[in-house]
């Protein structure tokens, strides 16, 4: 099984006021953190972006949205159409504690589903989810009809909604599911 980690860096950054992605946090950019972490649990990582000389130092494969301003969707679109896997595990780029123990519980739910979507503590994580290439056409579909939500697709594919997650520490879990889209989320992530 091909797995093809994906860093969604396509948003805009307009809550923190600057691009979330390339903020130093112990002494690297955050997007560094997350595509490392991704390395650990993935054949190969790619970035999906709209600016990509912005990620030329990382040395991995860039994409751009192929669905212009059509949001998160767009990005899951883009790393299905343009990458070969079998499973794509996402991380948004403002997520730089993302751990490959969750990825692994995450795909041993996967089984004959499209997609496992992580639901911790009450919340969905979609930006966060194992998805598999027999998405890409239903995404399409919604793009097509300019359906942005990523929950919308959830009706047209068979999803498997992780709940519980064994004895992955709490600790883990809430690191793994925490993201940074204002400054004062920006300055809990530099006391991690």
């Amino acid at each position: 099984m091909r797995k093809m980690g994906v860093v969604l860096a396509g948003g805009k950054s307009s809550r923190m006021g600057t691009d979330k992605s390339l903020l130093s946090l112990n002494g690297k950019p955050v997007i560094q953190h997350v595509v490392s972490r991704l390395k650990s649990c993935s054949d190969e990582v790619c970035i999906i972006a709209n600016n990509p000389a912005s990620y030329s130092f990382l040395n991995t494969p860039v994409y751009p949205d192929r669905y212009k301003e059509k949001g998160p969707l767009a990005g899951i679109e883009s790393a299905l159409y343009n990458t070969d896997a079998d499973v794509y595990i996402c991380a948004a780029c403002d997520m730089p504690f993302v751990h490959a123990s969750v990825y692994e519980h995450l795909l041993g739910l996967l089984e004959d589903a499209d997609a496992v979507i992580p639901v911790y503590p009450d919340k969905m994580h979609p930006l966060s989810a194992i998805y598999t290439k027999y998405a890409l056409p239903p995404i399409q579909e919604l793009l097509d009809k300019d359906i942005r939500k990523v929950r919308r697709l959830f009706d047209r594919i068979n999803v498997n909604y992780a709940k519980k997650f064994g004895d992955i520490p709490d600790e883990t879990l809430s690191r793994h599911f925490f993201n940074m889209n204002y400054p004062d989320q920006y300055e809990e992530a530099n006391q991690f």
